[in-house]
């Protein structure tokens, strides 16, 4: 039987209905309001006008290669001369494969006495070792990145290099706490059974974050956590009474500490994901995972209570916390 016009009709609204639901488009009174899909999950940073977009495996390797900067001592121009290296290479990724036995974030080649192929895809080690050359550069900061790559590296295509100066040294900036509150991720929270404190007081993934930032940053102050748990000194509500929480202190207040906080705090943003994060707050400005977290880093209001203001606005300590459930 052939079907009646105004079935036609009907089903014509049900498919353009349908199509604008599968392309995420919202149209009310005839007029556009956007996309109804979430923004996609990755990261960003922006400084000046130069704005770089990583997924998270990208975020994460461009975190610890700026630690790990961070923590020996070296000159953000170091990280810069890392990130440039290791998007060329590996495009941030630690790579299990390369040119004949290259592997890693750097594809270092153990037949080149870089170590063993296990400890070139450490990228702890790789990002070591990397830094251990460079430094015995001479006058590497006032090289070309270039130059300065290729003298580590022995790269067949020096010049390529050249192609992510500008983004190595806006993550740099950005990582290594030169720039503040402009690296960013947008992070769905995860659902995940809630934990019990162990023997220090942290719950398993508060202590997995805790150990993270001890082996990218070396030795660190902290506190917030007890092994009897904590019962007094913050909020109410306090994820520090659920032993999910952290601080870590970058005291005293200075422009160098300062700069140290940022490092960390956007250090726990890029690899929130990996973590289960769900807030970092320093220095006025906070973080949170889940629905907000595509809004970036946003005005932190203290609590209305008596106390430091330094510790109350979060100058002097970055404050770290993670998924409940």
């Amino acid at each position: 039987m052939p079907m009646n016009r105004g079935a036609v009709v009907a089903l014509s609204g049900i498919g353009v209905l349908a199509l604008a639901v599968g392309v995420g488009i919202a149209w009310i009174g005839g007029k556009n309001l956007g996309t109804i899909l979430p923004p996609p999950e990755q990261c960003q940073a922006t400084v000046g006008e130069q704005t770089v977009v990583l997924d998270f495996e990208q975020a994460e390797s461009a975190a610890l290669i700026a630690g790990i900067a961070v923590r020996r001592g070296l000159p953000p121009r170091a990280a810069t001369i890392a990130l440039a290296t290791a998007y060329q290479e590996s495009d941030l990724r630690n790579l299990a494969h390369g040119d004949r036995d290259s592997l890693g974030l750097f594809q270092q080649r153990p037949s080149q006495g870089w170590g063993t192929a296990q400890q070139v895809r450490d990228p702890y080690y790789a990002t070591g070792k990397f830094y251990d050359a460079l430094v015995k550069v001479k006058n590497y900061q006032k090289l070309a990145i270039t130059v300065a790559a290729d003298k580590v590296q022995r790269s067949a295509f020096p010049t390529a290099y050249a192609d992510h100066e500008a983004d190595a040294r806006v993550l740099a900036s950005a990582l290594t706490g030169q720039s503040k509150s402009v690296f960013s991720c947008t992070v769905r929270t995860a659902e995940l059974k809630q934990e019990a404190a162990g023997a220090n007081g942290l719950t398993p993934r508060a202590e997995a974050v805790r150990k993270d930032l001890l082996r990218t940053f070396g030795k660190l102050s902290t506190g917030g956590y007890a092994p009897e748990g904590v019962t007094t000194g913050h909020m109410a509500g306090s994820a520090h009474y659920d032993g999910r929480a952290v601080d870590v202190f970058v005291r005293p207040i200075s422009t160098t500490n300062t700069a140290k906080g940022w490092a960390l705090a956007q250090y726990l943003v890029a690899r929130a994901k990996l973590l289960n994060i769900q807030t970092v707050i320093f220095s006025d400005k906070i973080w949170t995972a889940g629905g907000r977290s595509d809004s970036g880093w946003r005005d932190y209001t203290p609590p209305e209570r008596s106390g430091d203001p330094a510790i109350l606005r979060h100058l002097d300590h970055v404050h770290v916390d993670v998924v409940d459930q």
